[in-house]
């Protein structure tokens, strides 16, 4: 009798296990899985040099999917590098991973970063984020899609004076 209830416990304890690795989710029925992305399985780019300055690298975390418009990056920055004055027409959020870093919107002040700080963006305003001068900066990018699909738009470099706050960041 013993052997058997050990047996029997044996068999719910690896069924459990079985069941727990699986992707199956039992909380959300009619959603059959979730889905696990395995570290840099979306692999990993350069910041193009039209929409950036400086050494910037894309590690890409998740895509849009149907049921999330938005998609998600780490990105890092090497000392002095930034985007390019840009916007979200659907918003973006950054979070601050690693070192110091700076951003900036139009016709506001240059702000400093650092790690643990948020940065919501929203939709439609023309903005710019980097690295500090003198630390690399990574941090991840929570981006949104419009109904058209549309994640983001470019406009014209930052210039060094408005990456060093000198003044207002505005386009003239």
């Amino acid at each position: 009798m013993k052997k058997l209830l050990i047996a029997s416990l044996l068999t719910i304890a690896m069924a459990g296990a079985a069941q727990a690795g699986s992707t199956a989710d039992t909380a959300h029925p009619g959603n059959s899985s979730q889905t696990v992305l395995p570290a840099h399985s979306l692999g990993s780019f350069a910041g193009p040099d039209a929409w950036f300055t400086g050494e910037v690298k894309v590690d890409m975390l998740f895509n849009k999917t149907a049921n999330l418009q938005a998609s998600g990056a780490s990105v890092t920055f090497q000392p002095g590098a930034r985007t390019a004055w840009h916007l979200h027409p659907a918003g973006q959020t950054l979070i601050v991973t690693a070192g110091k870093g700076l951003t900036g919107y139009e016709g506001g002040k240059t702000v400093e970063l650092n790690p643990g700080d948020v940065v919501q963006c929203p939709a439609g305003v023309r903005h710019w984020h980097g690295a500090s001068p003198d630390s690399a900066m990574t941090h991840i990018a929570i981006t949104g899609y419009d109904a058209d699909g549309q994640n983001v738009e470019w406009f014209e470099k930052v210039s060094d004076a408005e990456y060093l706050g000198q003044g207002t960041s505005a386009k003239p």
